[in-house]
């Protein structure tokens, strides 16, 4: 998940979002901490579980970056309040667990499900719109 994370890295934009799905553990958090960490972040990327949403900004990072984790919500209209459309006109926006906006994530938004594949492994899918469909061809 770490090296993903750094390959997607290489691709994200201002404007761009990922919503990261899959269970407890699944390594979702690791792999925004691969992205953060080749945007250049030095320090240690928290989840950002309590908080919900975690800026990071420049110089911090070589690219302004909202990882928000929707986990603690309980519903759409609680995400409503966080305006997190606002970040996406200067940021990247990182969602995990987006099943909580209920229909209101962007069509534009690059979902990567993680699931469980036995033992350490994983299993990525992919649901790639049109404004990543070049982009992903090359991570």
């Amino acid at each position: 998940m770490l090296g993903l994370g750094r390959r997607i890295a290489g691709h994200a934009r201002i404007g761009d979002v990922i919503a990261l799905e899959g269970g407890l553990g699944a390594g979702k958090t690791t792999l925004v901490r691969g992205l953060l960490e080749a945007l250049g972040l030095e320090g240690e990327a928290p989840s950002p579980s309590f908080a919900i949403v975690q800026p990071y900004d420049v110089p911090e990072v070589r690219l302004p970056v909202a990882h928000v984790d929707l986990y603690r919500l309980d519903d759409a209209a609680e995400a409503e309040e966080l305006a997190l459309g606002d970040y996406l006109m200067d940021s990247l926006l990182i969602i995990e667990w987006p099943d909580r906006l209920g229909d209101a994530l962007w069509p534009h938004a690059l979902r990567l499900s993680i699931d469980f594949a036995g033992d350490d492994a994983r299993r990525l899918t992919a649901d790639v719109p049109d404004a990543w469909t070049e982009r992903w061809s090359q991570i």
